[in-house]
């Protein structure tokens, strides 16, 4: 599904669909720290309902799974739904995921305990889905966001790679990012309270291929350009890695997280 959002990329149009296969390969990249921060709050846990929205190719739902939560998970994309359950399925995983955008989902009053957003809070109308994601939070329920991105100004590597995506999508918004607290809109304060938040240092181990394949199936390369320059950025990235890179090395990124409480 063709996407367009002036808030994003200057109103380029970018389709996850398009990059699906590499995503569910390369993007499955959070280290375990990343699951425990979330499973230490006792959110994501037996006993719970858990709706993931933006689920992608189900990253968050598949590996919290072992923490005994009752998951759903919903995106968008017909082609990330179809990634997510095809891998659920090979890990014999009962997921409940529905291709729905953020806006559209409907559920009963109170279904859930806890609502996620992982790496995809930014691309919802707000105004729209707070109060909806209110009303199907139980009592206390929590809404937890949750970010990570690489730190191009602190890593040589991610920000040379970075560079060569600015090359071919130089309205690409994802660049240039630096370790801050998750931004939160205004209109969500009025259904809910922050209750806490962290931003940490992480390094991620990859190879040159998955590094390669991690930066293709990002917004600005593999979403939206079209093929002779994705084939182009393609080649590029590649001689840059064997220029710049070990055959192993980590990464410097940061992660994130918002607990809001329903009021």
């Amino acid at each position: 599904m063709e996407i367009k959002d002036e808030r994003i990329d200057a109103g380029k149009a970018f389709d996850w669909g398009r990059t699906s296969e590499d995503y569910a390969k390369f993007r499955d990249v959070y280290p375990s720290l990343f699951y425990e921060k979330v499973a230490h709050r006792g959110l994501c846990v037996k006993g719970q309902k858990v709706l993931d929205l933006g689920t992608g190719t189900g990253v968050l739902p598949r590996n919290m799974y072992g923490y005994g939560a009752d998951w759903v998970g919903t995106d968008i994309s017909p082609e990330q739904i179809a990634q997510a359950k095809h891998l659920a399925e090979s890990d014999n995983m009962n997921i409940d995921f529905t291709v729905v955008s953020a806006e559209n989902i409907d559920y009963p009053n109170e279904t859930f305990d806890v609502i996620t957003a992982c790496q995809c809070f930014w691309y919802f109308d707000h105004e729209k889905v707070m109060p909806n994601l209110s009303r199907i939070l139980k009592k206390d329920g929590r809404l937890v966001i949750l970010y990570m991105a690489w730190l191009p100004f602190e890593d040589k590597i991610a920000g040379a790679s970075e560079e060569l995506v600015l090359k071919y999508s130089p309205d690409w918004s994802g660049a240039g990012e630096t370790k801050h607290p998750i931004w939160i809109p205004d209109v969500a304060y009025d259904y809910f309270d922050l209750e806490d938040h962290e931003e940490y240092d992480i390094k991620v181990p990859f190879t040159k291929e998955t590094w390669h394949g991690r930066m293709r199936a990002c917004r600005g390369v593999g979403a939206s350009l079209d093929a002779a320059s994705l084939a182009k950025w393609d080649a590029e990235h590649r001689k840059l890695l064997e220029r710049i890179a070990p055959d192993s090395f980590e990464i410097l990124h940061y992660a994130a997280i918002a607990v809001l409480k329903k009021k």
